[in-house]
């Protein structure tokens, strides 16, 4: 009896310090999250300060969105929604989700053709029964949103126990995301080199002729290299994620901005913004942990998924995720082609050249059907990152190729992060690679 007894004490210690843990790093990533993102506002930086100038009133506030979101999110956990679903009806919601928003999505196509038709003499009038049934979705999507994200949360949670990622089965930090409308990001990269030196986020709302605006004031007043670009996750805590009708895009998404958080309380996270190779190396990173796991998920809770076809939801902006049929347009070899030559012209100091090389390749891209507005240094500063695949927006950096040696040499998923996370410089990541060669 006093054995067990001791043991129910030992058990009750184990839980008390482990929901003490998982609260306290919640809270520190929380503050971390909020500073680095912050951090342009607080630490001088002469080029940073300078895009200010002409950001002003356009920034994302992200303390106030973080208030909001943990707020609500907290709400969703009493609730206990999961918990008092059976998995097939837990199932059935989150398909059903996925399907109202692809609805969504198709009559907001619709909309936004009726709009654009110069031949329409009053859009709002001829639309009036779409802009109707599109409130319905939005509130039936309200609706479902909250127990599709604890649901979706519960089952990555769970995949991340099963690949060792987890304490106890509790993952740290908690696992918590929202669907949100996200910001969009400001680059700014040197012309006379592909480096990203200012990462700004702004406004989800502005309009596509604010954005030029701004992005013409800046690379025409500063001489630099200026891009707006739509993201598709964010790694603040809760995390932010798009909403899409690609299932395996939005769970990829979810994991790969969980690992984000993970990374932030280690010391690969705390020096994302030190240098370019460390930020490659965090995407990356985040890149191949979302993948993996988000195929994990999708074959253990939705395996008639596998073979369904979705869009790329980052193929026109700089990332495809497909694989290309043979005898069609490769984006990811095309968009290699394209960095490598540019790299090339400005290693040459050419830059005016580079300049109309890289736009004669955009119009090669819209042409095969990929809607890139502009594409230039910000573009694959920011693009460039996210190094998963073995060609593509990165062109001939080693940082990407390393990651995934690494990943290659560990014995698994768990392994790989827990090496990987604890690095400071690219450096290490080499010796390490050449060290298990």
């Amino acid at each position: 009896m006093l054995c067990f007894a001791n043991h129910r004490i030992n058990q009750s210690g184990i839980i008390l310090f482990m929901k003490f843990w998982r609260g306290f790093s919640s809270l520190l990533l929380v503050i971390i999250c909020i500073l680095s993102l912050s951090q342009s506002v607080f630490i001088p930086q002469d080029i940073t300060d300078k895009v200010r100038q002409y950001t002003g009133t356009l920034e994302f506030n992200y303390f106030n969105w973080t208030v909001d979101s943990l707020l609500l999110k907290l709400g969703e956990s009493g609730i206990h929604l999961p918990e008092n679903l059976s998995a097939d009806t837990q199932h059935r919601l989150v398909l059903n989700y996925f399907s109202l928003v692809k609805d969504e999505e198709t009559l907001a196509a619709k909309i936004e053709q009726i709009y654009a038709d110069p031949s329409v003499k009053d859009p709002k009038q001829a639309a009036t029964d779409d802009l109707a049934q599109q409130a319905q979705y939005q509130a039936m999507l309200d609706e479902l949103a909250p127990v599709t994200e604890e649901v979706l949360q519960s089952e990555v949670t769970e995949t991340l126990s099963a690949a060792g990622l987890t304490l106890g089965g509790q993952a740290i930090p908690s696992l918590l995301y929202h669907t949100t409308p996200l910001p969009k990001a400001l680059i700014v990269s040197p012309r006379d080199t592909i480096r990203q030196d200012t990462n700004l986020s702004l406004l989800a709302n502005l309009s596509l002729a604010q954005i030029t605006d701004l992005e013409n004031k800046i690379s025409t007043n500063l001489d630099v290299s200026a891009l707006v670009v739509d993201i598709g996750g964010v790694g603040i805590y809760p995390t932010m994620v798009m909403q899409s009708s690609d299932p395996t895009w939005v769970i990829n998404t979810i994991a790969h901005e969980w690992t984000h958080n993970f990374l932030t309380l280690r010391p690969l996270g705390l020096n994302y913004d030190t240098n370019n190779p460390l930020r490659t190396m965090n995407e990356t990173t985040a890149e191949i942990v979302g993948t993996e796991i988000g195929k994990m998920v999708i074959e253990r809770y939705y395996p008639e998924l596998k073979s369904a076809s979705f869009l790329p939801t980052r193929s026109m902006t700089g990332l495809a995720d497909a694989a290309t049929p043979p005898g069609t347009f490769d984006f990811n070899a095309e968009m290699h082609t394209t960095r490598v030559t540019a790299d090339q012209l400005l290693k040459e100091g050419k830059i005016t050249e580079a300049e109309n090389y890289m736009e004669m390749r955009r119009q090669v891209f819209v042409s095969n059907g990929y809607l890139i507005r502009k594409i230039n240094q910000a573009y694959f500063a920011f693009y460039g990152a996210y190094a998963e695949n073995p060609v593509g927006a990165a062109g001939e950096d080693p940082v990407g190729p390393a990651v995934r040696q690494l990943r290659a040499q560990s014995s698994s998923l768990a392994d790989f992060l827990n090496r990987i996370s604890w690095m400071t410089s690219f450096e290490q990541l080499q010796k390490s690679v050449k060290a298990n060669q």
